[in-house]
């Protein structure tokens, strides 16, 4: 690999030859000098060519100038390239005080003349090609962001004693329902079926003795949704942990969590978020508010908006409703809704004793849910009689009700969109801008 000088070091180096590799963003031919703005993954550099044009009285001219201005002058965009020449540091020159005299180009790969796609196309026009989408400055810093979140995420879990899982995707049986599930054909006229969470296989390493354990990866919903928010196939982070007194600790540990992973990314890429997105980066405080779902739809109501949903559970305008309500009353991005009903949860959740109502969680960000927490039941009879109640037959669940027939921890744990911690981060109205290739009913290309 030849020696290559990333656009983001040159202003450290000192004046004299170099070279850059990226593809051109602009071009300007000007009669006598000729710019291209080449970029690569870290950041834009001005080339610079005094133009040798042909002589009108017909003499001779370097012929070596004359070839580099009429390439330079055919240059097309996104033509991918290496440039040869000497760096020169300038004030005056507003990309980075630096500029490069070109001494010789290297075409890599010519892009074709006209572009697919411009600033101004819509969001569907540039999913059809998003790998020219993503050559955008922007775009590029979502997914170092992404990057830094993950990063951070991990590195909270293992400096304590966590431990990462790779759960498999291909499932003899539904995950959690026989709702939103793809089949696969598989061998000897089987059926599989694609995860839509990692959930049971979480759980199992609780009884396994893992004791901590988080994923992250992809999962899959045979959900028919248009909406800004929902994908069919999505990145999902989860955790799981043994020894719990309620879901509580689960709700400690995440807001830990995400206030470790939230300061990385302010840290790192605050300024550039602030250029680029114009959003200021909080870092959340902790505790997060908690508030009972009973409380929240009063609130709601109180607010003047009537939720039409009539399983009790709050729609998206009323989790925009009691969103608003935090941020005015508390301050803070981030809110947990907790003690739902057991009708509108999963027959996995534990239940209070007293009040009847799960110990489960619901935790919003900027009006959006993003992760739905819970302490598990871990008491096969209790297991099963649950399961009855939803009208799932427990012979089909017998995979998942086998781990707990030899014991089992108290345990819980959440599951949390990476798209929509991203989307809600930035400001974005949906999470294609931040899916580096988006799945939905219908898209499955590029």
């Amino acid at each position: 690999m030849s020696e290559r000088t990333l656009v983001q070091q040159l202003q450290s180096r000192e004046d004299g030859p170099v070279s850059v590799s990226g593809w051109v963003e602009t071009v300007r031919d000007q009669k006598k000098v000729q710019f291209v703005i080449l970029r690569d993954e870290t950041g834009a550099v001005q080339l610079v060519n005094p133009a040798t044009r042909p002589a009108e009285d017909g003499s001779e001219q370097d012929a070596a100038a004359l070839a580099l201005t009429d390439l330079i002058s055919n240059l097309s965009t996104g033509t991918f390239l290496t440039a040869t020449g000497e760096l020169k540091h300038d004030e005056r020159v507003k990309l980075g005080g630096v500029e490069i005299k070109i001494g010789g180009l290297d075409i890599a790969a010519a892009a074709l003349p006209e572009t697919p796609i411009a600033a101004d196309s819509g969001l569907d026009k540039r999913m059809d090609w998003r790998f020219i989408d993503l050559r955008q400055r922007r775009n590029n810093l979502v997914f170092r962001i992404q990057t830094t979140l993950e990063h951070a995420m991990r590195t909270y879990w293992v400096e304590r004693d966590y431990i990462e899982v790779h759960s498999p995707k291909l499932m003899a049986s539904p995950s959690e329902s026989n709702a939103e599930l793809f089949e696969v054909p598989y061998f000897e006229d089987k059926t599989a079926y694609l995860a839509q969470s990692p959930q049971f296989f979480k759980q199992m390493a609780q009884v396994a003795g893992f004791g901590k354990i988080f994923e992250i990866a992809p999962a899959f919903r045979a959900d028919p949704s248009f909406t800004s928010r929902h994908a069919t196939e999505f990145t999902s982070i989860d955790a799981e942990i043994s020894w719990i007194d309620s879901h509580e600790d689960v709700a400690r540990m995440q807001e830990e969590l995400l206030q470790t992973a939230i300061r990385a990314v302010a840290d790192k890429h605050g300024d550039e978020i602030k250029a680029l997105f114009d959003i200021d980066v909080v870092v959340p405080e902790l505790p997060f508010p908690r508030i009972p779902l009973s409380e929240a739809r009063d609130i709601v109501a109180a607010r003047g908006y009537e939720i039409p949903r009539t399983d009790g559970d709050l729609d998206p305008e009323g989790e925009r409703q009691i969103a608003a309500h935090v941020q005015e009353t508390y301050g803070h991005q981030f809110v947990f809704i907790t003690d739902y009903h057991p009708e509108i949860r999963a027959f996995y959740h534990m239940r209070d004793e007293e009040t009847g109502l799960t110990k489960s969680y619901d935790l919003l960000f900027n009006g959006v849910e993003i992760t739905t927490g819970a302490q598990r039941e871990h008491r096969v009879d209790v297991l099963i009689e649950q399961a009855k109640e939803k009208g799932l037959d427990p012979e089909h669940l017998d995979f998942y009700l086998d781990f707990f027939r030899f014991g089992a921890p108290p345990h819980g744990g959440f599951g949390m969109g990476l798209a929509r911690v991203l989307m809600l981060l930035l400001g974005q109205d949906s999470i294609r801008e931040v899916t580096y290739l988006f799945r939905g009913p219908t898209r499955l290309a590029p």
